[in-house]
């Protein structure tokens, strides 16, 4: 094998292995004895930096999520609805997260 295609493959597995993130899932709440505590929102935000550097790229949904449930002392949200928006500048792309939804505290659990 030639030099130049292993390197073009590893090339190509480095790039492809930069774009991986983890699936976005919430967990379901369980309402045995909680407590509804109210309406909640939870931001965070990612950065690309030269198209290619991640900043809190691949954590920002669990961010904006440990946020939301943060502010009000719950333990979980229910009916979460969650927005992006997308921002540019010279030398960066931002993608800013938002979960929105009802907060709840479930009976024996910490937040």
């Amino acid at each position: 094998m030639s030099k130049k295609l292993v390197f073009a493959a590893a090339m190509t597995a480095l790039l492809v292995a930069g774009c991986t993130s983890n699936p976005l899932s919430f967990r379901k709440c369980n309402m045995t004895n909680a407590q509804v505590i109210g309406p909640t929102e939870g931001t965070s935000t990612g950065i690309m930096l030269f198209q290619f550097i991640p900043i809190k790229q691949n954590n920002r949904f669990d961010e904006a999520y440990k946020d939301a449930i943060s502010k009000v002392g719950a333990t979980c949200l229910n009916d979460p609805v969650v927005q992006e928006k997308w921002f540019w500048a010279y030398v960066l792309n931002g993608y800013s997260f938002t979960v929105r939804g009802t907060a709840v505290k479930e009976a024996n659990q910490s937040p």
